[in-house]
């Protein structure tokens, strides 16, 4: 399956960001002496699943390199626009393509391992979406200071992953439910809303599962959803925030070696 990457970010004076993009991509902050999108895309190009890579909102001129076909597209302005074009530029390169991984430029500490592990998920189970999450004990005894935003449900406090997988058909359908669920990404609480008031209540009085939240979502939406526990951290180990990035700095200079 393809990878489509989405790189559009550019962070503005006001967030903290800011002084380390001076007001270039936020995929090209360097984290190891190289752009923090290399490292992602280094994992994708070792991946025995990844066909094509679809890097979304740089251009050549960034000097990236993948040992699979790098192609690019300008930034759509919007998240699920982006998306859709990715989808699409993977379509006009094999038309009989099902599934699409949807990978941030964030996640710099991601391996191979990790990109292989998910496309298996996805050929394991057929589904429209696969929204990954990992437990917070997961990412606190890997990432212990990463400060990240959990959702509360009855059985786990979860964060997002930001690796993902749809299939194609997702480019056509249900795009204004996507729009509101993507511009809640931040903020689980709003995309639970987006959902139903009757969710929003359940999460609030953590009544709700994993698997539950999961079978609710899919069938407002009319999709079949299937969640991915990953016990590994590194997919849900976004640059949000300054600490973030220095935790991330650290810990792939330690082990940049390794890869």
């Amino acid at each position: 399956m393809d990878a489509i990457v989405t790189a559009g970010g550019i962070p503005l004076p006001e967030d903290p960001l800011y002084t380390e993009s001076r007001g270039d991509s936020k995929a090209l902050i360097k984290i190891g002496g190289k752009p923090m999108i290399q490292w992602v895309l280094d994992a994708l190009g070792e991946s025995r699943q990844v066909e094509n890579v679809i890097v979304i909102g740089l251009t050549e001129k960034a000097g990236l390199a993948c040992k699979k076909p790098l192609h690019y597209l300008p930034n759509q302005g919007r998240m699920l626009a982006n998306i859709v074009a990715g989808i699409n530029k993977s379509l006009e390169l094999n038309p009989r393509q099902e599934y699409a991984l949807i990978v941030s430029s964030d996640i710099p500490a991601i391996r191979a391992a990790h990109v292989d592990w998910l496309a298996g998920q996805v050929l394991a189970e057929p589904a429209d979406i696969y929204y990954g999450f990992v437990r917070r004990e997961a990412m606190e005894e890997r990432f212990p200071d990463s400060n990240r935003t959990y959702l509360k449900l009855k059985d786990a406090e979860v964060c997002g992953a930001d690796i993902n997988a749809v299939h194609v058909s997702m480019a056509r359908e249900h795009l204004e439910t996507w729009e509101a669920l993507i511009g809640h990404r931040k903020n689980p609480l709003r995309q639970a809303l987006v959902i139903g008031v009757d969710t929003l209540f359940s999460i609030l009085f953590r009544q709700m599962t994993i698997e539950g939240l999961v079978a609710r979502a899919s069938e407002r939406i009319g999709i079949r959803g299937k969640a991915i526990a990953w016990e590994s951290a590194e997919p849900g180990m976004d640059v949000d925030k300054p600490h973030q990035l220095e935790i991330l700095r650290e810990d792939l200079e330690e082990t940049g070696n390794q890869r």
